[in-house]
């Protein structure tokens, strides 16, 4: 490994406040964030997706961040893109001498940096799509499934396209031990289960309520379809069908508080499978900077 292309890798699942924690470390070692969120990159989705902008302000600094409301939500984002924008930044930052941190909760986009995935961009009009077109959404499941048995995103296995487009990605994808040499230490950030429970119900409360419904309106106002909404998962899939009339505000709340603790499990389930793949984490709770700082400056040494 070259010492000099030493990357801070932060993961946890929503809601620990790894965000505002990477940010604070970014500060004290003269850092800059690369998100590792699939829905941060879209512009104009920003509650929805938890843009927490203000957590990127320390002492009145702003940590500048990359891959960030980098694409419209009217065009594709996907791994082969993220692969390329990371390593455009994480160049960038090693040229101005600073540390790089990767940082979120998207642990397929970490996993293709860690394990080093080569991809090729995929080809979403070849004839394996139009045969995958052929199929019902039972028969693409089973394909999924078959090649890829932690699904990050359960939103794949709903939506037909979206799972044609998740084997083709996958069917597109292979590990390999070369490409740019970069030394990588991971921290982990948790917390206990029932206080992560508890804030998730608390902040889904103060987006409900600062916005995130208009923003979805907005969305729907500039293009974005509700079958797109459904792609996006999560709030985005929930508030539509609330603005359909499919669910009234209450159903929408419970069954959307429901989905983002159930999606913080499905995290906590990726983050061990890369455990056991052999990636070493380092967990710490959201409020043990300290530790976190002794183990940064251990590895930066």
């Amino acid at each position: 490994m070259n010492s000099d292309k030493k990357l801070i890798t932060i993961l946890g699942p929503t809601a620990v406040g790894k965000t505002k924690l990477a940010a604070q470390l970014a500060y004290r070692f003269n850092a800059e964030i690369i998100s590792a969120d699939s829905r941060q990159v879209y512009i104009g989705m920003d509650i929805g997706t938890g843009k927490d902008y203000e957590d990127y302000f320390v002492n009145k600094t702003k940590i500048k961040t990359h891959l960030i409301d980098v694409i419209s939500p009217l065009e594709e984002f996907n791994l082969y893109l993220f692969q390329k924008l990371f390593y455009e930044a994480f160049n960038n930052i090693i040229k101005e001498n600073k540390i790089p941190f990767l940082v979120g909760g998207t642990a397929l986009y970490i996993n293709s940096v860690l394990k080093e995935y080569e991809l090729s961009q995929v080809d979403f009009n070849s004839k394996r799509e139009k045969y995958l077109q052929t199929l019902n959404l039972s028969e693409l499941k089973n394909i999924l499934l078959k090649k890829k048995e932690y699904l990050h995103n359960t939103t794949d296995l709903l939506d037909k396209e979206r799972t044609i487009k998740a084997i083709l990605i996958e069917e597109n994808k292979k590990q390999v031990n070369y490409k740019i040499s970069i030394n990588p230490m991971v921290i982990g950030v948790y917390d206990d289960r029932e206080i992560v429970k508890k804030r998730i119900r608390e902040r889904l409360k103060k987006r409900l309520h600062s916005g995130m419904i208009e923003e979805v309106e907005l969305l729907l106002k500039n293009g974005v379809t509700h079958d797109k909404l459904k792609f996006f998962g999560l709030e985005y899939k929930l508030i539509s069908m609330y603005l359909k009339n499919e669910l009234n505000y209450n159903d929408m709340y419970q069954k959307l508080a429901s989905a983002i603790i159930n999606f913080s499990k499905c995290q906590m389930t990726w983050f061990r499978k890369m455990e056991r793949e052999g990636i070493k984490i380092n967990w710490i709770k959201n409020d043990e900077i300290n530790k976190a700082e002794a183990l940064i400056n251990t590895f930066l040494k």
